[in-house]
């Protein structure tokens, strides 16, 4: 890159880049160039180096981890964490453990795409992006946005690996999925928009991923290389429009993926994470980004099986990247970087531009004037009553009802039907059956045999199947013998079809006799409570589908239920 170019690029975004700090004071601006140009120019080349590595990290793991992090630290003087498993209170302790070792403050950061409790116990999970994605009301996006960032600040985290704007089009996407706000662009991007804006409001950096897009793969990039065939025209007009939004309101950090895509990278079978033209040339010349590139892990298959250990990272340096994020040998790859550094294949401007940054960054979430983290009330501080409130609402918002033929839901209490339930799938549905209870006689057939279930439920005027997944975020579609019951149930009844999982698993199923279908995306206590409301009419229905199923139902398609209350 241009001399002038990286000069000129590095100081716009040390002179206050990040949105959650507005102060765009001259005394601020010289204040953090002034931080950053000292710690910079008092580091030797190895330290300079380390700050590019953010090291995984764990908080349930045996004392021998927590002596090699100890020792990542203070040989190697490694930039930053990301953690994963472990609990909150065992994160903080080792959080400012491995602060109060550390010569310049470590940038932390986790996957919270969903809250801590995506990695973490004893805390606070909100719903799938997919769910959220069903939610009209982007404000409410913005403000778990929020709360999602408060949890982070509260543990001493900052940056959240989130969101993910990935535009799921394909529905046997294995490692997108839910993860994923549905497959329309603009609904993923004023999404993504609204939870980055919570997030940043309350000083957590958010990243958004993974770029160029892992929307429309069906390869897991942990596992091996994916391929995305698109043309460079479609991935322009559609994967890297929720880039181009967000760079706009200035997101703190991007993350590459792991992907082969042949209309933007040339050499076969060259990972996007390693691609200068992708992270260079696209990335931070044609679309401008100047916040921190993140690669997704290095160890992932996806980028390992191309290079060795150091290798790969040097690559991904090489590229474009700032940060190294998951290396499988951080020690090995500050070598590699060093001595190419050393053979002048990477100039002082190159590494300051990067180093630099990542220092900026560390500004920019306070860790100049580091504090440790207060351990005590920490755990009532991130299970607090504002998160129930806030996920029954979400969930409210989210339920999408997609069938309602000759108006069979709600059903009211006055009710003189018979009416039977039968529930499918591995999960739990205590709750929901419940719910049910409390307003209307219902009567659970939990016959095996699905000869006798048929031959039960001819006595019966309607009968209600709900479906439970356990694991809900698997997309996978329902087994064959679900799929034939459900079709032969609802031939001879009247049928109410409520599904606690993922909309993509009845894209092989026959809706043509199906006179009612609720979806609920998720098999929660919360999401079976507020789906027995709905049908038996004591609150309305509020979502839209987040992505179609099949051809039957399209993205965004939704109906509504009369109620008499």
């Amino acid at each position: 890159m241009n001399k002038i170019l990286v000069i000129g690029v590095l100081s716009l975004f040390l002179l206050g880049f990040f949105p959650h700090n507005h102060n765009n004071s001259s005394k601020h601006k010289n204040t953090k160039a002034q931080w950053v140009d000292s710690i910079y120019k008092n580091m030797s080349i190895q330290e300079k180096v380390g700050q590019l590595f953010m090291v995984a990290a764990y908080s349930n793991r045996e004392k021998s981890h927590i002596d090699s992090i100890q020792n990542l630290i203070k040989k190697n003087g490694i930039g930053g964490l990301i953690f994963f498993q472990g609990g909150p209170v065992r994160q903080a302790e080792l959080t400012n453990s491995y602060q109060s070792i550390s010569k310049v403050p470590l940038l932390i950061g986790i996957d919270a795409e969903w809250g801590l409790n995506m990695r973490l116990d004893s805390t606070t999970g909100f719903p799938y992006n997919m769910t959220l994605g069903a939610i009209k009301n982007d404000d409410l996006i913005k403000r778990i946005g929020q709360q999602i960032g408060k949890h982070c600040k509260r543990l001493g985290v900052h940056l959240n690996f989130a969101p993910v704007v990935d535009i799921n089009t394909n529905s046997n996407n294995p490692i997108i999925g839910v993860r994923s706000f549905g497959e329309d662009k603009l609904n993923v991007t004023n999404k993504a928009l609204a939870f980055t804006e919570g997030l940043q409001s309350v000083g957590v950096l958010a990243c958004a991923k993974h770029f160029p897009g892992h929307g429309d793969t069906d390869t897991d990039s942990h596992k091996a290389l994916p391929t995305v065939t698109f043309s460079k025209e479609r991935i322009d007009s559609v994967e890297l429009y929720p880039y181009k939004e967000l760079f706009k309101k200035e997101v703190a950090g991007v993350m590459v993926a792991h992907l082969n895509v042949p209309s933007l990278e040339p050499t076969d079978g060259l990972p996007s994470s390693l691609s200068y033209n992708i992270v260079s040339n696209i990335l931070k010349q044609q679309l401008a980004f100047k916040g921190l590139i993140f690669t997704d892990a290095l160890n992932m298959k996806g980028a390992a099986n191309y290079k060795e250990p150091g290798d790969v990272d040097l690559a991904a340096f090489k590229a474009g990247n700032d940060v190294l994020l998951f290396t499988e040998n951080a020690p090995k790859a500050i070598l590699k970087i060093i001595e190419a550094y050393n053979n002048n294949e990477i100039t002082e401007e190159r590494l300051a531009y990067s180093v630099k940054k990542i220092l900026a960054a560390k500004y920019d979430v306070d860790l100049n004037n580091f504090k440790p983290i207060e351990i005590n009330g920490l755990i009532d501080d991130l299970n607090s009553d504002a998160n129930i409130v806030l996920n029954e609402e979400a969930i409210s918002n989210a339920i999408t009802a997609i069938e309602n033929e000759e108006h069979i839901l709600p059903i009211y209490a006055n009710s003189k039907e018979k009416i039977a339930f039968l529930k499918l799938g591995d999960g739990d549905s205590e709750t929901f059956l419940t719910g049910l209870k409390s307003g209307i006689s219902v009567y659970e057939v939990s016959e095996v045999n699905h000869k006798k279930i048929l031959k039960e439920l001819k006595k019966y005027d309607k009968v209600i199947i709900g479906y439970h997944r356990l694991k809900y975020r698997d997309t996978k579609s329902i087994s064959k013998e679900e799929k034939i019951l459900i079709e032969k149930i609802s031939k001879n009844n009247s049928v109410i079809l409520n599904v606690f999982a993922s909309q993509y698993c009845l894209k092989d199923l026959s809706f043509n006799n199906i006179d009612g279908i609720i979806i609920s995306y998720e098999n929660s206590e919360l999401a079976q409570s507020v789906s027995a409301k709905i049908i038996l009419g004591e609150i309305d229905v509020h979502g839209k589908l987040p992505a179609s199923i099949n051809n039957k139902f399209q993205q965004g398609f939704e109906i509504k239920i009369k109620n008499n209350h």
